[in-house]
């Protein structure tokens, strides 16, 4: 993989080398990042990494975190490797499937798991291969799930980012063994459907469902041109490196 760039995110704190025609993250892993609710000294997973901006972001946000990604693409997780060298952030990086895990991973727990599964079911596969792997559903999001929650300690916490009309997907895939789930949708713009949720979810929790009020991520409400209209929000949390997680809390 040569052909990249150098992208700055939480306004240029990180920089991450992205394939230039391949698959490239942006809001969508910053804000699986902000979401997790983490503490330094306890353990996270990623689920399918890619080049690792997701777990990148947390790992800035929050020192001492334990860190460990799991990328089914080679080339991809070895960019998430030199990613996390170059700033300076340790994270581990394993080679391998969510459906079919390695074993030494599935040697392994931990207090939390995020993942932004791909968003596509079937259709035209995206001419790069990297990019075509990335974002459609070859493994069914149920899988990323049961994946996700067999990987989890007791009470732990999963964080996930996927489209809005695959909520009840993933609502079906956490019943009877996840609960006290809380969902925030993610919108455009003000008055618009929401075209994300991210939605979290404690392993062996019995507590009830909350639906939180939407989060917008821009502020005029039609597109502006090439002038960047995040909300005030939206801006704290993808330039500054704010986390989202006190919307989650209870209480909020």
């Amino acid at each position: 993989m040569s052909d990249l760039t150098s992208d700055g995110f939480l306004g240029g704190r990180l920089r991450i080398a992205q394939p230039r025609r391949g698959f490239r993250s942006g809001a969508d892993a910053v804000m699986l990042a902000a979401a997790c609710p983490a503490l330094g000294g306890q353990s996270v997973l990623e689920l399918g990494c890619g080049a690792g901006v997701a777990s990148l972001c947390l790992g800035w946000r929050v020192p001492d975190l334990r860190l460990v990604g799991l990328e089914a693409q080679a080339d991809y997780a070895d960019l998430a490797r030199r990613n996390a060298t170059a700033n300076s952030i340790l994270m581990e990086v394993i080679t391998g499937d969510v459906a079919r895990p390695p074993a030494v991973l599935r040697a392994q727990v931990f207090e939390h798991v995020i993942a932004n599964p791909p968003y596509f079911l079937g259709g035209t596969p995206a001419p790069d291969g990297g990019r075509a792997v990335a974002r459609r559903e070859d493994t069914p999001l149920a899988a990323w799930i049961d994946a996700a929650l067999r990987r989890l300690t007791p009470r732990g916490i999963v964080t996930l980012i996927q489209r809005a009309d695959r909520l009840d997907a993933i609502l079906s895939a956490l019943a009877d063994r996840a609960g006290s789930v809380t969902i925030l949708p993610v919108a455009g713009r003000t008055g618009r459907e929401a075209g994300r949720v991210i939605v979290q979810a404690q392993k062996g929790a019995r507590g009830p469902l909350r639906l939180l009020a939407p989060f917008v991520m821009h502020r005029e409400p039609t597109h502006a041109g090439d002038r960047e209209d995040l909300t005030d929000a939206a801006s704290a949390i993808l330039r500054e490196g704010l986390p989202l997680t006190p919307l989650f809390a209870k209480g909020s």
